[in-house]
């Protein structure tokens, strides 16, 4: 069965999800959404929130997931983060990771934690 892209991300997200939550993460929102901006997981563990943007390859046959995230990318993932900072106030440091997956059994994960600065 071929899958469409949107398929293929929720698979990346999900997997994302259950990696951050076995290492002590909350998830506080998927899919969060400010205009035409979204921003893939917005997690916490107990001294920061973390903006996550997933990048999932089914192969390892193209890029490395995480150079899909452009500067381009990057300025769309501040200005959601700063809505959100607007909205819900958190009382603690906001980081930008990026979490990587090539494949699904099993998958190869490289959560880069800070993966970027405003």
């Amino acid at each position: 069965m071929v899958r469409n892209t949107k398929q293929i991300g929720d698979e990346g997200e999900r997997i994302a999800c259950e990696y951050l939550r076995e290492r002590g993460y909350e998830i506080l929102e998927k899919n969060w959404r400010f205009q035409h901006l979204e921003v893939d997981i917005v997690a916490q563990d107990p001294n920061r929130i973390a903006i996550v943007e997933v990048k999932f390859r089914e192969t390892g046959n193209y890029e490395r997931p995480q150079d899909a995230v452009t500067k381009k990318k990057q300025r769309y993932l501040i200005r959601a983060a700063e809505a959100y900072i607007n909205q819900f106030n958190p009382f603690k440091p906001v980081h930008f990771d990026i979490i990587s997956i090539i494949g699904t059994s099993p998958p190869q994960i490289n959560h880069i934690i800070e993966a970027f600065y405003p």
